[in-house]
């Protein structure tokens, strides 16, 4: 299962480089995320990161930890960088913001065909300045 770990840390390395170009290197056209905020496939995926770098252009992903078994790669990831755009209706603090994600990927045919994460997004609002639990109960 080396593959599948190589194929993460390629993965985390063309966001550090921000080179989404590189994107089907990476991600299976028919890509599903179980993510709410990312819809399934691969021009999806592609404008999810173009958002990401657009808030935190000088954002970069540090890899703590991938484990392979089978047709499934999980790792555990911190996130680090500047909010310099708008981030989900929240613009530009200034601020470094810290997150750390936990991500499981099933591969198929060398490609990421699926994904799932849970990441800390009560944390990272507030590192904002901002209650995310509230704006969630503003918002529905």
């Amino acid at each position: 299962m080396a593959d599948h770990r190589a194929l993460i840390q390629s993965f985390v390395d063309m966001i550090n480089d921000h080179d989404i170009s590189r994107m089907s290197e990476h991600t299976a056209a028919g890509h599903i995320d179980h993510n709410p905020v990312v819809e399934d496939g691969i021009e999806a995926n592609t404008e999810f990161w173009k958002q990401i770098f657009a808030a935190f252009p000088d954002i970069r992903i540090a890899v703590h930890d991938v484990i392979s078994d089978g047709d499934r790669v999980s790792g555990r990831f911190e996130y680090s960088g500047t909010h310099q755009g708008a981030f989900f209706g929240v613009e530009a603090t200034g601020r470094t913001l810290t997150f750390q994600s936990i991500d499981i990927w099933r591969v198929e045919n060398g490609l990421l065909a699926e994904h799932w994460d849970q990441l800390d997004m009560g944390g990272m609002f507030h590192q904002l300045g901002v209650d995310f639990y509230a704006m969630q109960g503003a918002g529905a």
